[in-house]
């Protein structure tokens, strides 16, 4: 049964904020995706403030209609959190969307109860990424964990973009199996399957065209990997003379990198290249010959997914979601959190093999053809969305 064939319906999606980053990116085609396909969308979102960038406008040349929650933000603020929760219910109330879709914690949360209250018949949410991580405190997480279940309550469904989520909530009790279903994040593909490396580009920014280049695709933020990034290149490049790294993003950390990065003298085998347009990502890749994705908390790594598109394996941690996409020997290698030496011992065995290097990406090209088109992802959530609108079971 298509979504498509049996009712166009109203929706609305809600984020936090549409900083530049992969839940976002998953967002904003959601809505591309569905509107393209006949539905009424919307989405509410709000400001995107910082060094992090503003999505909407690195895709302004795709406008889609927008409204703005000013007081939604992502920190816990009580009196801006209720604040916000009065907003959205009074907005779904008025609007009286067939669906209310709800995207990262905060958002989740609050869209989620608001939704909820003003009866919208279907309430759904997708997890990106878990809102504790492995550092965070046994308080911390119960908190975590205990508004996951209430909200989890409120929803028709909880999609996640990896099993690895999926199998940590329902071992915590958030909510039984059958509520979740894995939509993994979609993109444009073919825009990654077609990027080549272009002397050019290197040159602007400033690496030989030679060179051997790692390269990495996050925020500048801590649980990001750049508390290991630093020592991880100092150890490689030691054993790699020609090797340089290649920075995509920006972040608070940027300066704390640089200064260890200057303190081991390597300061010009390094580039920030900063903030890429999302539509620029994959020429940046691909002039990359391995991607480093060293997150702590992570839902399904979206830079790993682009990595691997352009044809470049991965060197990751097997936390979360990361071992669905780096499949360990075969699309590149998975290696215990926080193990600098493994990170440093699988780059030096990918470069000292350059068929073996080949033939992973070569396989990562061939696993993001095959599951991650974004208007598959958007397709898929529609059905689902007409699926419960007919068959609710909350």
């Amino acid at each position: 049964m298509s979504g498509i064939e049996a009712k166009k319906l109203k929706i609305c999606h809600v984020i936090t904020r549409m900083i530049v980053g992969g839940a976002q990116e998953n967002t904003f085609l959601s809505v591309v995706g569905q509107r393209e396909a006949g539905h009424d969308v919307i989405l509410a979102t709000g400001p995107s403030e910082g060094r992090e960038g503003d999505l909407l406008d690195a895709w302004r040349e795709t406008a889609i209609p927008v409204v703005k929650i000013p007081t939604l933000c992502r920190e816990v603020s009580p009196w801006r959190d209720l604040v916000s929760f009065w907003r959205l219910f009074c907005y779904f109330r008025r609007e009286k969307f067939d669906v209310v879709h709800t995207h990262s914690a905060k958002a989740g949360i609050i869209g989620r109860f608001a939704a909820f209250c003003a009866k919208i018949p279907v309430v759904v949410h997708t997890n990106h990424g878990q809102p504790w991580s492995p550092r965070d405190s046994v308080r911390r997480k119960k908190f975590y964990v205990a508004l996951e279940k209430a909200a989890a309550r409120v929803s028709h469904r909880i999609y996640a973009v990896a099993q690895a989520m999926v199998d940590e909530c329902v071992a915590l009790g958030i909510a039984p199996q059958e509520k979740f279903r894995v939509v993994y994040s979609g993109m444009a593909i073919e825009k990654f399957l077609n990027a080549r490396r272009d002397a050019a580009l290197r040159a602007t920014l400033g690496i030989p065209e030679k060179a051997r280049v790692i390269v990495t695709l996050a925020r500048l933020s801590p649980l990001k990997g750049y508390e290991f990034i630093p020592d991880a290149f100092i150890e490689t490049a030691k054993k790699i003379p020609d090797l340089h790294l290649l920075i995509l993003g920006d972040g608070a950390m940027r300066e704390e990198v640089a200064a260890k990065i200057a303190a081991a003298s390597l300061t010009t085998r390094v580039h920030f290249a900063g903030l890429i347009a999302p539509q620029e990502v994959p020429e940046y890749l691909a002039q990359g010959d391995l991607l480093w994705h060293l997150s702590l908390r992570e839902g399904l790594p979206r830079s790993a997914v682009q990595a691997l598109g352009v044809g470049i394996p991965v060197v990751g941690f097997a936390l979360d979601g990361t071992p669905e996409v780096v499949l360990n020997g075969e699309t590149g290698f998975c290696v215990a959190p926080e193990a600098v030496a493994e990170v440093v011992a699988a780059t030096v065995k990918l470069f000292e093999d350059p068929a073996l290097m080949r033939e992973m990406g070569q396989n990562g090209q061939k696993l993001v053809a095959a599951r991650f088109d974004w208007r598959q992802m958007a397709q898929i959530l529609a059905d689902d969305y007409e699926k419960l609108r007919l068959h609710k079971t909350p």
